[in-house]
C-alpha cells in the first residue's frame, strides 16, 4: 500500500500540467470552430484560458468568522450608545434565537437517524430509492443550516 501510494504521488508531481492551447476561428458559414490545433492558413486567433479560482472550504469558514467577528464588534460598539436595556434585550434575542435553530437542528437529526434505520431495516427498490433521497434531502438540509 505505502509503495502504491509513493507510485501514485510521484506520477502526479511529474505528471504535465493541462495547459494545452486552444484556437478559434470562424469558417465561410459564418460557424465558429475551436480546437486544440491550428487550423492552418485560416484567419484564427488563440484563446487564452484562464486557470480556475478556487477557496478551500476551510478558509472560505474562516472568512466567514472574520466577518462575523467584525460585525459583532461594530453591532456592540454601535449599541454602547444606545439605551441601557437594549442590549439586554438583544442577548435575549440572540439567545432564544439559538435555542430555536439547536431545535431545528436536533430535529433533522431525528429525521436522518429515523431514515437510517429504515434503510438499515430492509426495504424494497423503489422504497429504498425514495428513503436514500429523503436522507439526501435532510442531510443537506442538515448541513446547510446547522454546520455551515
Amino acid at each position: 500500500m505505502p509503495r502504491t501510494l509513493a507510485v501514485f504521488v510521484l506520477s502526479l508531481c511529474l505528471a504535465p500540467t493541462a495547459g494545452a492551447e486552444v484556437y478559434t476561428w470562424i469558417d465561410r458559414n459564418g460557424v465558429a470552430h475551436f480546437s486544440d490545433f491550428p487550423p492552418g492558413k485560416i484567419p484564427h486567433r488563440q484563446v487564452a484560458i484562464q486557470p480556475p479560482v478556487t477557496m478551500p472550504m476551510q478558509e472560505n469558514l474562516r472568512q466567514q468568522k472574520r466577518v462575523s467577528d467584525i460585525h459583532d464588534d461594530i453591532e456592540s460598539m454601535l449599541s454602547a450608545t444606545d439605551v441601557p436595556g437594549r442590549e439586554h434585550n438583544r442577548n435575549q434575542a440572540r439567545e432564544k434565537a439559538a435555542d430555536k435553530q439547536e431545535a431545528v437542528c436536533q430535529e433533522y437529526r431525528r429525521k436522518l437517524d429515523r431514515i437510517q434505520s429504515k434503510l438499515r431495516a430492509g426495504y424494497s427498490n423503489d422504497r429504498g430509492n425514495t428513503l436514500r433521497r429523503q436522507r439526501r434531502d435532510v442531510s443537506q438540509s442538515l448541513s446547510r443550516e446547522c454546520i455551515l
